[in-house]
């Protein structure tokens, strides 16, 4: 057992299954600029009021989940983002961005922290990718965003997911509604676990979002936030649901949806897959047009967006069977040294190579040959080229195909052209 590990949490991700990575990051970055957003890199760590202010002192990930530490010499704490939205609406104010233009569209790739129990999907250290849209949060805007985060699954592959929305009103309709759950829910205070009680008082519209399955009953004959919704609150939700369908996505209306973040107003969504088990929820987002006027801003700034857990997805496309098609390919050729005096020879050539844009490896142990072609098949190198004396006096080098054993003789020009070709009919997927 080695003496340090990594902190439980967290975990290291090795060549092999960053290549994964990159290769959703690379269609996330893609689709996002087909949609007109911008990439955004905010700090990892924030003042921890903009957590407080913009998540909800009641949620669990202010109450329980967030690292928070005080280096300030000032004594302000500071919290590692648990969230991204927050911090980019910070940013777009604290710039004063929407005065350059009346709408904005970011998205982001990003590390996140959260003190949670790990768990598969769950990590203390996790990434997610998403997208927000300030300056306009209209019922076109809401199924942009949604569109957005949709076409990534699709473009991934991914099947079976189930796409939940509900409208959580304005202001007004949540009062009333946080009225009528706490009338309901009074009369059963002694059922509630001791969260609940808490958010009883608070928030009771976080009791909804429990997962305790002793609630679920109780919760299930709750009011339904949808009967507490104004005429205009309705309106501006069946027009997201007219979009969704004119675009071919499938949607449930689920009136029990409320998020885990108090930030959210009217339309909220929500993305799970049978893959995940309990914990199913793959991404989810909505409209927050209060968060602005939350962080000190003298009036609300209409926005939406989405996020999706990356872990989650990884476990859900591998579970799918998605993730064989997408391994990293390997080299375009391998360099064999047949003798220890031409190793420089070799490294020169490789160089070459490189330069030309070829994929290129090189063995630098000095090993046998017969090592330097157990290696080349292990990396799955797509050819070999052999450089032994008699190919470096007369300039001709043997170049194999590892696939087909088909082997023939080119000059270094001739081989960077045929190596070129491959190229070019499979480029990386990178």
């Amino acid at each position: 057992m080695p003496q340090y590990q990594a902190v439980k949490g967290t975990r290291d991700i090795f060549p092999e299954e960053a290549a994964l990575w990159k290769y959703i990051e690379g269609v996330v970055h893609t689709l996002a600029s087909l949609y007109g957003f911008s990439e955004i890199r905010t700090p990892v760590f924030e003042y921890t009021e903009l957590f407080q202010r913009g998540i909800g002192s009641t949620t669990d990930i202010v109450g329980k989940e967030m690292f928070t530490f005080q280096p300030d010499a000032k004594g302000r704490s500071l919290t590692l983002r648990p969230e991204m939205t927050a911090g980019v609406m910070r940013a777009a104010l604290q710039s004063n961005l929407l005065s350059s233009a009346p709408v904005h569209k970011l998205y982001y790739i990003g590390e996140l922290f959260r003190k949670e129990r790990p768990q598969a999907g769950r990590q203390r250290q996790f990434s997610q990718f998403g997208a927000e849209l300030l300056g306009v949060s209209s019922p076109a805007a809401v199924a942009e965003v949604i569109t957005l985060m949709m076409q990534v699954f699709r473009s991934l592959g991914l099947h079976g997911l189930k796409l939940r929305i509900n409208s959580l009103g304005d202001t007004d309709d949540r009062l009333r509604y946080r009225e009528a759950l706490q009338a309901y829910f009074a009369p059963f205070q002694d059922m509630l676990d001791e969260a609940s009680k808490e958010r009883l008082e608070k928030n009771p519209l976080r009791i909804l979002d429990s997962k305790n399955p002793a609630l679920q009953e109780l919760i299930a004959g709750a009011p339904r936030l949808y009967d507490y919704l104004n005429p205009a609150s309705v309106q501006d939700f069946e027009k997201v649901l007219f979009y969704l369908g004119e675009r071919d996505i499938a949607f449930e209306i689920d009136y029990r949806l409320v998020r885990g973040l108090d930030y959210y107003c009217n339309t909220a969504f929500e993305v799970t897959s049978s893959e995940l088990g309990a914990q199913d929820a793959i991404g989810g987002g909505g409209r927050y047009d209060g968060l602005a006027r939350e962080l000190g801003s003298s009036s609300d700034v209409p926005a939406s967006g989405f996020a999706v857990g990356m872990e989650r997805l990884l476990i859900t496309m591998e579970k799918q069977g998605l993730l064989a098609a997408l391994e990293a390919p390997g080299p375009d050729v391998y360099i064999v040294v047949q003798q220890v005096d031409l190793a420089d020879h070799g490294l020169q050539i490789a160089c070459r190579l490189r330069n030309a844009g070829i994929r290129t490896e090189i063995d630098l142990a000095a090993r046998s040959m017969k090592a330097q072609m157990r290696e080349a098949n292990r990396i799955k190198a797509s050819y070999a080229l052999f450089i032994g004396m008699a190919e470096y006096t007369a300039g001709l080098y043997s170049l194999k195909n590892l696939a087909t054993s088909e082997q023939t003789t080119l000059s270094l020009d001739a081989v960077v052209e045929r190596l070129l070709e491959r190229v070019e009919k499979e480029p990386l997927s990178s």
